[in-house]
């Protein structure tokens, strides 16, 4: 195993950083079974549209999800789905 830099760090912080928002975190966990469109993750979060594709963006900019477009629509799905292997984790943590 090779010793971690500061970029490999950044890295994983930026990916946690995506992560680190309540509806960012409904959304991955939503597609963790199935792939959705962003109208069913529209009505799941109860945000506008334009909110919903925001935070899309951001968790596909992290390489956390990936879109196919069928028609007018995006369909995303989760392309790590090990990182709710953390959530799970953090989600036992008392407050």
């Amino acid at each position: 195993m090779k010793n971690k830099t500061k970029e490999d760090y950044a890295a994983q912080a930026s990916v946690i950083k995506a992560m680190g928002h309540p509806t960012r975190l409904l959304i991955l966990n939503s597609l963790r079974k199935k792939e959705m469109c962003v109208c069913d993750l529209r009505d799941l979060v109860g945000d506008d549209i334009s909110t919903v594709s925001k935070h899309l963006l951001v968790l596909k900019s992290a390489g956390l999800v990936a879109a196919r477009r069928e028609g007018n629509w995006l369909h995303y799905r989760l392309t790590c789905p090990c990182v709710l292997n953390f959530t799970d984790c953090i989600a036992g943590i008392k407050r």
